[in-house]
């Protein structure tokens, strides 16, 4: 692994970077998008030539991972001209994705280098996936999560468990890892701009592995440092399963990721109040290294100094965010 220049005040050294390439998305899931979101205009984003260019300079600080995000980052027209072009660095790149237009992009996928990718799916039925995304997609997305597994795609599956909603699907998406190389990660429901988070509505890690292990005999598996995830495997399924678990158990002290939103602005973390502009210093000719550098040593210890430890007690209403969909997953 390259050692990363890019350390903060509390030592942790920075290698992964995630890319949002567009604040839009073709589904409308609440919890991401505010109901009255509204999208940049494509002068403010990054073009593909800025974003290859910016990727280099943080290639150059050690970066050895970048993710591509959105909103969802195949609506975005020059997608497949990114990929191409991040592929030719030496990183390991991947995604995360809806999953609804992949069948569009797996050549282009395997062309820059790709080998994973993260989709995310918050239920198993049709019915509940309209009613999530407000688009009758799911049988799209599920033929794709097929077909990213034929081609030999190490596929993650990103569930947000929400109390109430679809906690009651849990073992059914942990049966999906009986037979597929599948490995389901539950998402703890995070506070963001507009997403009507309550405390109430977030299903703990604990809760979660209570009613998993009531149902299966699972195993813990081996946590390494800047995992999100803590990983388990029922006995004798083919994949596995994971929580990540950002509200009940912050895994702040192991963290190795920066961001850049669509519109070229660096975030150390995604619940960090204060963003640098890489973008217009860029444009205008300017060294942003100075500006990387400075992002990277005033990240605060945890969550970025905004969400409490005893989540219950929060209120959302006085964090100061974009929305999810608005940062990029």
């Amino acid at each position: 692994m390259t050692s990363s220049m890019l350390t903060d005040t509390f030592n942790r050294n920075h290698h992964y970077l995630r890319i949002s390439l567009t604040d839009v998305c073709n589904f409308r899931c609440l919890y991401c998008m505010p109901e009255d979101a509204q999208f940049m205009p494509s002068a403010r984003l990054m073009s593909a030539d800025e974003i290859e260019q910016i990727a280099r300079i943080f290639v150059a600080q050690g970066v050895d991972k970048i993710r591509l995000t959105g909103g969802e980052p195949l609506v975005r027209k020059d997608a497949a001209d990114i990929m191409r072009r991040l592929g030719k660095l030496p990183v390991e790149l991947t995604m995360t994705t809806n999953g609804m237009l992949l069948h569009q992009y797996v050549e282009v996928m395997q062309e820059a280098g790709m080998t994973s990718v993260n989709i995310s799916l918050d239920t198993l039925q049709s019915q509940k996936f309209l009613q999530i995304t407000k688009r009758d997609a799911f049988y799209q997305v599920r033929q794709n999560i097929d077909l990213m597994l034929e081609k030999g795609f190490r596929v993650k599956v990103n569930c947000v468990a929400l109390r109430g909603w679809n906690d009651d699907e849990v073992i059914d998406f942990v049966c999906l890892t009986k037979e597929l190389p599948l490995h389901i990660r539950f998402i703890e429901f995070m506070p963001f701009k507009g997403n009507q988070w309550a405390g109430a509505s977030v299903y703990p890690y604990e809760e979660l592995i209570q009613q998993i292990s009531a149902q299966f005999d699972i195993v813990k598996l081996k946590d390494e440092l800047h995992d999100t995830t803590r990983k388990f495997k029922v006995i004798g399924h083919t994949g596995t399963f994971a929580v990540i678990t950002t509200m009940s158990q912050p895994f702040c002290s192991g963290c190795n990721r920066l961001r850049l939103t669509a519109d070229g602005k660096m975030k150390n973390c995604l619940f960090s109040e204060n963003e640098s502009d890489i973008l217009g210093p860029f444009r205008r000719g300017e060294d942003i290294l100075t500006i990387i550098q400075q992002n990277v040593l005033d990240k605060k210890k945890e969550t970025g100094g905004q969400l409490l430890r005893k989540y219950e007690d929060m209120d959302s209403e006085k964090i100061v965010n974009r929305s999810m969909v608005h940062i990029g997953g």
